[in-house]
């Protein structure tokens, strides 16, 4: 039957546009596609492939590509010469690494599925696919998410369920057009609160990880679906605790005065702190009290607010309140929080 299709579509020769050869047990790619340079999709799905043909790399004009639930080990490198390809699904195989340059020639492409593999890593080059707008990368074992994803400024859709990822990295902030994101069922203990600046996040999984608490501003986020059980999420229990008397060192009094001139732009203040690269550095890692909302360097309390989440939102089952993290800057303001501020023990 393999054999059938695929003279039927040497007999086309340049003028064939598809070709399928889904589920036909095939264990070698032949080299006869080398003369089917006209090809717009081409299928390999659910067969034994362990290696492509060199003969794919001259399928220049491939804009589909479907690879999935073969045997192969690398994304080969045979696909940077694949100029036109704008989707490639390579789920279902044993991939544990990209061959070098692979991202090199794939400037068009808008998709990719790489589910269910071996990955432990990404490289890189692959922030180099500039026009990439869907990337899933479901059922692996990586640990982490590389900064460079960070910047593909076209992604809309990421999916990392079932790995092994810690964290989030603050640069994610740079999707700007993010819209779906889901991390269920991995390791992370936290959102950083750059998470707050993806304003076209509207679909958010967070299921089945280590999450206590939400940054702050969590709650302005304009989403449509959020879902987050399986999480240890801090709970409405308070109990009484022992209040400390504030205490700062001279550093602290000394960068909380400055900040709070820097923030309302005291002109020799901003003048002289330029000739203090270190200084400055230091002032702009400085947090805002949720009470008073002045500067500050040292924590003096980090606490949990308990907010409802947006009846706009579609949401995990049985929750009622979100915890946000709020941090104080003094004792002064723990003791004129609102009722739903709790500090954590």
């Amino acid at each position: 039957m393999a054999e059938r299709l695929l003279v039927r579509a040497l007999k086309g020769g340049k003028s064939t546009k598809i070709l399928t050869l889904n589920g036909k047990r095939i264990k070698k790619m032949p080299t006869a596609l080398g003369k089917l340079t006209g090809l717009k999709t081409l299928d390999f799905q659910n067969n034994q492939i362990t290696i492509v043909c060199p003969q794919l790399s001259t399928l220049t004009q491939l804009t589909f590509l479907n690879l999935g639930n073969n045997l192969l080990e690398e994304v080969p490198e045979e696909m940077k010469y694949l100029t036109s390809l704008k989707k490639l699904h390579l789920f279902g195989n044993k991939i544990s690494k990209f061959a070098s340059g692979v991202c090199d020639g794939l400037q068009n492409l808008v998709l990719l599925n790489l589910n269910n593999n071996r990955l432990t890593w990404l490289p890189e080059e692959l922030g180099r696919l500039t026009s990439l707008m869907y990337l899933s990368l479901n059922c692996n074992q990586l640990t982490g998410i590389p900064r460079t994803i960070c910047f593909l400024k076209n992604l809309t859709e990421l999916y990392l369920n079932y790995n092994l990822l810690s964290c989030i990295p603050e640069d994610i902030k740079y999707l700007k057009k993010l819209q779906r994101l889901s991390v269920a069922r991995n390791n992370i203990e936290f959102l950083p609160e750059e998470f707050c600046d993806l304003k076209k996040l509207r679909l958010l999984d967070v299921a089945g990880n280590l999450i206590q608490i939400f940054p702050s501003g969590f709650q302005d986020l304009k989403l449509r679906e959020f879902y987050c059980e399986g999480n240890p999420l801090f709970r409405k229990q308070p109990v009484m605790a022992g209040q400390r008397e504030d205490l700062w060192h001279l550093r602290e009094i000394t960068a909380r005065f400055i900040m709070n001139q820097l923030k309302e732009k005291n002109s020799f203040i901003t003048h002289a702190i330029e000739a203090y690269p270190d200084i400055k550095t230091k002032m702009s890692q400085g947090k805002k009290c949720a009470i008073c909302e002045k500067s500050f360097l040292t924590t003096w309390l980090e606490c949990v607010q308990f907010v409802r989440p947006s009846k706009a939102w579609k949401i995990s089952k049985n929750l009622k309140l979100i915890p946000l993290r709020v941090l104080l800057c003094s004792q002064r303001c723990f003791c004129h929080r609102g009722p739903n501020i709790f500090g954590i023990a």
